[in-house]
């Protein structure tokens, strides 16, 4: 006796042979479009691995300016004066430091708060981090820009100017473009001291200023070149978030079909 075969039954399909047609029947997210969670995932990964990393570049940008203003370890060139100018406006604390931090925090906190894709955020949280990921761009490359005039500058130091009478003085030998002799020493330009350590020793005091200047604005220049690039790597990070969101669903989550 021949048993009438029924259709197959097709994933969201219509059929009434199907247990109920398409009333209530599942289909499962496309595999070919990424879902909303594995978007959030990668947000909140990128921003977990960018707000440490501004964290502790931003304390190192802290301490080489802090340690810019005491030249060899002592405090007394900074209560005269004698500190280099560039140093003294301090970019590394403000520019590159305090801000740099601040933003940090938000982006570490929020990318945390991402962590396996649980109720993390929102599209505002993605917007305010690109926003304050902007705010720490400013202040890298401002510190950027001043650690750089400061390196090619040379150091506020005490030379002996007897070239023009008046023995000892403090100023910017290095700044001294004509290349004279004085003292028996070659005063050479900001565009080529730094490769010629044999005339840093015209600075008299404090000893070694320039190697310590040398040393630490170039810090701060690697520190605040990181930054930037962390900084601008977050701002494209924040948009992706902003317009895909973060948390709407999860990978594999059946959605009814209308």
């Amino acid at each position: 006796m021949a048993f009438p075969l029924e259709a197959p039954c097709e994933v969201g399909g219509g059929s009434a042979g199907c247990g109920g047609g398409a009333e209530g029947s599942l289909v499962l997210s496309p595999s070919s479009s990424p879902s909303p969670c594995r978007q959030a995932m990668c947000v909140g990964r990128c921003s977990r691995i960018v707000g440490p990393c501004l964290l502790v570049l931003g304390t190192l940008s802290v301490i080489a300016n802090i340690l810019l203003l005491f030249p060899g370890g002592e405090w007394k060139y900074l209560a005269d004066g004698h500190i280099t100018k560039q140093a003294k406006v301090m970019p590394g604390i403000w520019g590159g430091g305090i801000t740099v931090l601040l933003v940090a925090t938000h982006i570490t906190a929020v990318g945390w708060r991402c962590a396996g894709c649980s109720d993390c955020g929102t599209r505002r949280n993605a917007f305010l981090s690109a926003v304050l990921s902007k705010l720490a761009l400013l202040g890298s490359t401002v510190c950027f820009i001043l650690s750089g005039v400061g390196l090619t500058n040379g150091p506020l130091c005490l030379y002996n100017d007897s070239e023009h009478g008046h023995g000892p003085t403090w100023g910017y030998p290095f700044l001294d473009t004509g290349g004279e002799v004085s003292d028996n020493r070659v005063l050479v330009s900001a565009d080529y001291f730094l490769y010629k350590p044999d005339t840093w020793d015209t600075c008299l005091e404090p000893v070694g200023i320039v190697a310590w200047n040398v040393t630490f604005f170039s810090l701060l220049l690697l520190v605040s070149a990181t930054e930037m690039v962390l900084a601008s790597v977050q701002i494209l990070n924040g948009c992706v978030g902003c317009l895909c969101g973060f948390c709407e669903g999860k990978q594999g989550r059946p959605t009814p079909l209308d």
